[in-house]
């Protein structure tokens, strides 16, 4: 069994820490660099769900999109909830690790992942990375569709293909209006509207899209959004994610377990149409 500094390397190579925004928080929450692996987890949130999980499956590690203290903390007390998953986890040997917007960044990435569940063609990056001198790299993907379909075909397409949640899949535009090209960009994607524009793609599928700049958006081009909710656009990393760490595991001969949790951890959990308007 490899000890843990050993598996850290190796996810620190796929997705190097400093690739991170300088706002973000990524790399090891807890852990002990000597202990042994030989069962790892991987998951989009660090939540006691997904800590409970990692218990009942047995695994020294789990590995997380997102941050568990994104902005920091003066305490780990197990009298708030995310005190309680730290405590758990060392008390019972489990490290957590966690990727995020290095991972988003990486070549490939979470929107290559994404891209990928939905059988896309990715031409490269939405918004390259300057230091890749091969251009891979860099938020949000170009992709093509094999076969050009409307607007809601795309959006059928991704309601089949992410995984199911309580959101859905929202869109905006004219639904039969056709769609050859298309931007994604798995995780919140609003703030690459310019980018988007700029790719001059039929639509742009991503999550957690605010009514302001998605009116804009609608409102300078004929573009047509698809908006799925915020953890089902970055599921699909974590499968590709374990492959990629089985594919080590079996180069070093590790004998790694390698698993994916499938607990939707997405906040919302109930979602009601409203009344069709006057």
């Amino acid at each position: 069994m490899p000890r843990l500094s050993e598996v850290i390397a190796e996810l620190d190579a796929l997705w190097p820490p400093e690739r991170a925004e300088g706002w973000d928080a990524v790399g090891t929450v807890c852990g002990d660099p000597d202990a042994h692996v030989d069962r790892v987890l991987f998951a989009v949130d660090p939540v006691q769900a997904v800590a409970d999980e990692a218990l009942t499956l047995g695994a020294q590690l789990i590995v997380t999109h997102h941050p568990l203290y994104l902005r920091g903390t003066t305490t780990v007390a197990a009298t708030t909830f995310k005190g309680r998953v730290v405590h758990g986890l060392i008390s019972n040997g489990v490290a957590l690790h966690v990727a995020h917007t290095n991972a988003d960044t990486a070549d490939p990435g979470v929107s290559d992942a994404l891209a990928g569940a939905l059988d896309l063609r990715v031409t490269g990056p939405l918004v390259p990375d300057p230091t890749d001198p091969k251009g891979h790299r860099g938020l949000g993907r170009i992709c093509e569709l094999d076969h050009p379909e409307t607007l809601r075909e795309f959006a059928a397409r991704a309601a089949v293909r992410l995984p199911a949640t309580a959101q859905g899949i929202r869109l905006a535009g004219d639904p039969d209006a056709l769609v050859r090209t298309v931007a994604v960009s798995g995780g919140s994607g609003d703030s690459l509207f310019d980018a988007v524009r700029a790719a001059g793609v039929d639509a742009y599928l991503t999550a957690d899209l605010r009514h302001h700049p998605a009116s804009e958006a609608v409102q300078h081009s004929s573009l047509g959004l698809v908006d799925a909710a915020h953890w089902a656009t970055e599921w699909p990393w974590c499968e590709q994610a374990a492959a990629q760490l089985d594919a080590i595991s079996d180069r070093h001969g590790w004998g790694l377990r390698v698993h994916v949790s499938k607990r939707v951890t997405d906040p919302w959990t109930t979602h009601h149409s409203s009344g069709a308007p006057n």
